[in-house]
């Protein structure tokens, strides 16, 4: 069988490495192309190591790079990662939200289809359902996002859904929830509350609560979302779609700060502080269609996944310094 060739743009990134990471594990080809405003080499430090994998520094939304990539790759298809992942940087720099989100997915479209790449699977985001009140979310209940940044992701699914109507390709819009795991940068802007809580635990300074601590999110391990995104690349026989990457099952920020807390007994008691304006407080979505259509569910445990990262980022002591001996003469 011939060996899948995939492009993944956004390839340094969190979600990124970790999707070339089991692409290569997979067997596949990978050209990864990242411009390194946020992704960092080091999470491609094993990727780096195969013979099968090809880096290319560039932004993709300059002249002729996709269609570049393209012609001398010839991808069978393209997991579209890149993009502005400040929600915060979208509403103060809608021109910039625009061109690192709507328009690079037009030319990642236009260069997959002028160059015969029948697939393309996006990375979409929960941010598309807006603060909706009819929970678990499905992919049925119609988007209203409440951002910049969810405007352009959903803008980008119709795009993409419209050269799979116009021009028969095949483009997955996966609707990622709160990803957590190894490689989330603790100081993005957009970076989850669980890479926020590990670094100030490991550091022991306090956490600060916004609101009480009752709200809920549907935490994903970044390993679960990297699968999602090899399956919607490479299994045979699947058509234009949208679907949810979640766990359908809702957890309490109270109940992740208590794994945090038994892990750190030490640690200073948390601060809470009023809630933040335009916060969503509950957040859970149906994992029902990815099942159907993509053969995909979560697997990772939550809790032990959880506890990984945390050990996985838990400060190594110093080697103790040996102890000096006296010298009698």
């Amino acid at each position: 069988m011939k060996t899948p060739r995939i492009l993944v743009t956004g390839a340094a990134g969190f979600v990124g490495s970790h999707t070339v990471d089991l692409l290569l594990a997979e067997g596949c080809q990978v050209m990864g192309v990242d411009d390194l405003s946020t992704g960092r080499m080091v999470n491609l430090r094993s990727a780096s190591q195969s013979p099968h994998f090809r880096f290319v520094r560039a932004d993709i939304t300059g002249p002729a790079i996709l269609d570049d990539l393209c012609s001398g790759f010839t991808p069978d298809a393209i997991i579209h990662l890149s993009g502005l992942v400040s929600v915060v940087r979208a509403q103060e720099e809608p021109d910039l939200n625009y061109r690192l989100n709507v328009h690079s997915t037009q030319l990642v479209a236009e260069a997959a289809r002028r160059h015969g790449t029948r697939r393309v699977v996006f990375a979409s985001s929960a941010a598309v359902y807006g603060d909706h009140p009819d929970l678990p979310l499905s992919e049925s209940v119609f988007p209203h996002p409440i951002s910049l940044y969810g405007t352009a992701k959903r803008a980008s699914e119709e795009l993409l859904l419209g050269h799979a109507t116009s021009f028969g390709m095949e483009t997955i819009c996966l609707r990622y929830f709160n990803i957590f795991g190894p490689r989330q940068d603790p100081r993005s802007p957009y970076s989850g509350v669980i890479s926020i809580f590990s670094e100030r635990f490991a550091a022991g300074q306090p956490v600060t609560i916004f609101g009480d601590g009752s709200q809920t999110r549907d935490f994903v391990s970044v390993f679960d979302i990297a699968r999602a995104n090899v399956i919607a690349a490479t299994r045979p026989g699947l058509s234009a779609t949208v679907c949810n990457v979640c766990t359908g099952a809702p957890r309490r920020l109270l109940s992740v700060l208590d794994v945090f807390r038994s892990a750190y007994p030490e640690a200073p008691e948390p601060r809470f502080e009023g809630a933040r304006p335009g916060e969503i407080q509950h957040s859970c979505g149906n994992p029902e269609r990815a099942t159907d259509r993509l053969g995909f569910r979560a697997e990772a445990s939550f809790e032990t996944a959880l506890r990984d990262f945390i050990e996985s980022t838990r400060p190594v002591p110093a080697p103790a310094e040996a102890p000096m001996l006296a010298v009698v003469r």
